[in-house]
């Protein structure tokens, strides 16, 4: 088993109940244990500004699937809440998970980056993976902690559960 953690995210169609049903959805699935989510925390987009805020969080499981079987089913849960894949990036979605952890392992294929490319530079995934990762050492060597010291938020928010 690996314990591989998710980034989720969502700013179309109620952000709050998309994390609450992708939440139900990764408790679902197959040779996986799900583990924790953080809080839910608001940011404002990283891309174009002319969208919605987000609703972010990081969730914890074990896992025995192989990252790529990981990502087919972590994408057909977001095709099932409504996601649209376009061309644009960091556009308004529905619902966005990335697999930002996956055991020490350091991948770089066509389909996937693991550690996620962007995240120790993410207030809205570097906070929420503290949270429920406190001694986390990241495969660089670097604690989640020490980028914690380093990272404003940006006005990032936790918000009530």
């Amino acid at each position: 088993m690996q314990r591989v953690y998710l980034g989720l995210g969502a700013n179309l169609n109620n952000p709050i109940k998309q994390l609450d049903n992708a939440v139900i959805a990764l408790k679902s699935l197959p040779s996986s244990e799900f583990i924790a989510c953080s809080h839910y925390y608001a940011s404002k987009p990283m891309g174009p500004q002319d969208q919605p805020d987000y609703v972010n969080a990081v969730a914890c499981i074990n896992t025995s699937l192989e990252p790529e079987q990981l990502l087919d089913l972590t994408q057909a849960i977001e095709l099932e809440h409504g996601r649209v894949r376009k061309a644009e990036r960091w556009g308004a979605r529905t619902l966005d998970i990335d697999i930002l952890l996956f055991g020490e392992h350091t991948l770089n294929t066509e389909r996937l980056t693991v550690p996620h490319y962007g995240l120790t530079e993410r207030e809205f995934v570097v906070y929420p993976l503290q949270e429920i990762a406190p001694e986390l050492i990241l495969p660089s060597g670097a604690s989640i902690q020490q980028i914690v010291n380093t990272l404003p938020l940006n006005d990032l928010q936790q918000l009530p559960r």
